[in-house]
C-alpha cells in the first residue's frame, strides 16, 4: 500500500525525549516500511525515518530556535498533504481535528487516530458537525464521551520490544519511578507521597509544559527538596530504558481519563510492574496481579507497593509481548486501511445539501 502518515509538528518523530503521539507514529511508520509498504511521513524537518519524508518546517515547534505558530504550520503541512493526496492509497492523520473540514471533500481514503482525551465539552460539537469522519480510538474507554463518531476501530499503541531490555531484578538501590509530565492529572504529588510514606527513593523523569510551569513552581518544586526524591529532568529512549528497567515499580497515579498510557507498556517491556490508579484506559492496559496492581487510593497504592515483589517480572514482559507489540499495533492499522480502501466499504463523500442540513441541525441543537 501507499500510505501517508501525518504527524504533529510539536515534537520530532521520534521524540528526543517526551512525546507519546510522535513516538507511536514513529513505531508505526518504521514497521510499515519494514513490511514493504510505500510510506511517506509528514513531520518536522529534524525527524528521522526510513520512509519518504516531507517537511514544511525545519525544526519541531517545541524545540524551534525561533517562535513558531502551531496553527499556521499545521495548515501548511495540511496543504502539502492535499497536494500529494492522489499519490496515496490512504492518508493516516495523527493531528486531532484541524483537517476534518477539508478531508470530507477528498476522494482519497483517510483515517484519523485520536490520541488525546475526548471528554472536554467542545469536542462533542466537532462530531456533531463531522459524524462522517473515520476515526480510530487507542482504547475503548477513550470513546465513551463521544457516541456519534464514525469509529472504524480501536488499536492499542504498540512498542518495539527490542527497544527495552528485560531486567529480571530491580536495582539493588531500590527506587520507584515516575515518568511523564509534571501536571495535576499525572499525579506527581501522589507519587511523592507514596514514596515518602514507604521510605523508598523516587526517581522522577518529567516534562514541564509551559501551561504547567505555575503548578510545578507552586506545588511540585517545594516537594523535590527531600532526600528520597530525585528529579532527573526529561530522558531520552536509552535513559527511559535504564530508569524503568532498574525500578522496583513504576508509579502511575493518574487523576484523569488517560486515553492509553504508553509508559505503562514501556515499563512492562522492561519487566517492571506498574502501580496504576484506576482511571481511563488503565483496566484495558493493565492486568491486575500480572503486570502490577490497579488501585483507587494512595493507601491502596502503598499496600500494593509493599506486595510488589509478588509480581513476576518475566510475566510482565510476556504480558507486554502478547498485547502491546509494534507488530500487533501495525496489524490493527493495516486491517483498518484495507477496510477503508475496499470499494465495498468506501467512505461516502456527503453532498453539500446533506452537510448544510447537518450543520443547521447542530446549530439548532446548540
Amino acid at each position: 500500500m501507499r500510505i501517508a502518515q501525518v504527524a504533529p509538528l510539536i515534537e520530532t518523530v521520534p521524540p528526543k525525549t517526551y512525546g507519546g503521539t510522535e513516538r507511536v507514529v514513529h513505531y508505526l511508520t518504521e514497521e510499515l516500511v519494514n513490511q514493504g509498504h510505500d510510506v511517506t511521513l509528514f513531520a518536522s524537518g529534524d525527524s528521522l525515518t526510513n520512509a519518504d519524508h516531507v517537511a514544511v518546517v525545519k525544526e519541531s515547534l517545541r524545540c524551534s530556535s525561533v517562535p513558531r505558530d502551531a496553527i499556521i504550520w499545521h495548515q501548511r503541512q495540511l496543504m502539502e498533504v492535499l497536494r500529494m493526496a492522489d499519490k496515496f492509497d490512504i492518508i493516516h492523520f495523527h493531528t486531532d481535528f484541524s483537517h476534518f473540514s477539508v478531508m470530507r471533500y477528498l476522494n482519497t481514503p483517510h483515517v484519523t487516530t485520536l490520541h488525546g482525551r475526548l471528554d472536554l465539552p467542545d469536542f462533542q460539537t466537532v462530531f456533531d458537525e463531522f459524524p462522517d469522519m473515520p476515526v480510530v480510538s487507542i482504547s475503548h474507554s477513550q470513546r465513551m464521551p463521544i457516541k456519534n463518531a464514525n469509529w472504524v476501530g480501536t488499536v492499542y499503541n504498540g512498542t518495539p520490544g527490542e527497544n527495552y531490555d528485560y531486567q529480571p531484578a530491580c536495582d539493588p538501590n531500590e527506587y520507584f519511578a515516575f515518568l511523564g509530565r509534571f501536571s495535576p492529572e499525572k499525579g506527581p504529588e501522589r507519587a511523592i507521597e507514596i514514596a515518602k510514606r514507604l521510605g523508598v527513593k523516587l526517581k522522577m523523569a518529567a516534562k514541564i509544559d509551559k501551561v504547567d510551569e505555575p503548578y510545578f513552581s507552586e506545588r511540585i518544586k517545594p516537594l523535590l527538596d527531600h532526600p528520597l526524591i530525585e528529579y532527573i529532568g526529561e530522558v531520552n529512549e536509552s535513559g527511559k530504558n535504564k530508569l524503568l528497567g532498574g525500578a522496583k515499580a513504576l508509579l502511575f497515579p493518574i487523576d484523569w481519563p488517560e486515553p492509553f498510557g504508553l509508559v505503562m507498556t514501556e515499563s512492562m517491556a522492561c519487566g517492571t510492574p506498574v502501580i496504576a490508579f484506576r482511571n481511563g484506559s488503565v483496566d484495558e492496559v493493565m492486568k491486575h496481579g500480572v503486570s502490577g496492581y490497579i488501585v483507587e487510593s494512595v493507601d491502596e497504592a502503598i499496600e500494593a507497593a509493599r506486595n510488589i515483589d509478588k509480581i513476576n517480572r518475566r510475566a510482565c514482559r510476556i504480558y507486554f509481548q502478547n498485547h502491546f507489540s509494534v507488530e500487533s499495533m501495525t496489524k490493527g492499522y493495516v486491517d483498518v486501511y484495507e477496510r477503508l480502501i475496499s470499494p465495498q466499504k468506501s467512505i461516502r463523500i456527503p453532498s453539500r445539501d446533506s452537510i448544510l442540513k447537518t450543520s443547521d441541525a447542530a446549530v439548532t441543537a446548540g
